[in-house]
């Protein structure tokens, strides 16, 4: 069966970004919910007992239970994975800007620079997919087959690692758009949310993605 990931932090500890009501609402409800239904949708199924990859690789041939649930569960895994509080995103931003031949952050300093001119410039291209997505969904920065990395987004609960959808690659970061993500704090200001996500970014998890093959 799959389980939810264990989160590394409090449910305040993404505060003031995040509040502690919407962080436990999102996991104890949302995600939960998404992990229950896709366990009870893969019950008998043929897929049962394979990994979320190998389900992904056959999502256009699935039903939308599997699909949207299957999502809903590994979306969300990825997301929380990719925060960390304030004060530790601030001490990993500054080592990434700094990065040199040798830190744990190199490697990423260098893909991002190369593909988007600068850090500031990856930034804002991600940014402006997040706050410009039409509706429900995800906004990735994912690595594609030949190592390159893309901005994009997804419908609803779709992954880049479904094999029938546009936007392909390993996931390295991705925000979630949707209302439930934000909205008890934030409203409708969907570009507040996104602009202070920023604040909140587990910059060494994504060079750790970056780093699997």
């Amino acid at each position: 069966m799959f389980t939810q990931t264990k989160l590394s932090y409090k449910y305040d500890a993404l505060e003031p970004v995040i509040d502690a009501q919407t962080m436990e609402v999102h996991y104890t409800k949302h995600h939960q919910g998404y992990t229950h239904k896709l366990n009870m949708a893969l019950q008998g199924h043929e897929l049962e007992g394979d990994t979320i990859e190998q389900v992904f690789s056959q999502a256009s041939s699935l039903s939308p239970a599997v699909r949207n649930n299957g999502g809903g569960y590994h979306n969300h895994n990825l997301f929380w994975q990719s925060m960390t509080p304030v004060k530790e995103s601030a001490g990993q931003l500054e080592d990434l800007m700094q990065a040199k031949e040798g830190d744990p952050l190199f490697s990423l300093k260098q893909a991002l620079d190369n593909e988007f001119g600068s850090i500031e410039n990856f930034k804002k291209e991600f940014t402006q997919a997040a706050e410009t997505h039409f509706g429900s969904g995800w906004s990735w920065l994912v690595k594609q087959d030949d190592g390159k990395l893309e901005i994009g987004s997804t419908q609803n609960q779709e992954s880049p690692l479904m094999d029938d959808v546009s936007l392909q690659g390993v996931p390295l970061l991705l925000i979630d758009v949707w209302e439930h993500a934000y909205y008890l704090k934030y409203q409708n200001r969907r570009v507040d949310y996104v602009e202070n996500f920023w604040q909140i970014i587990n910059w060494l998890k994504i060079a750790e993605r970056l780093a699997e093959k």
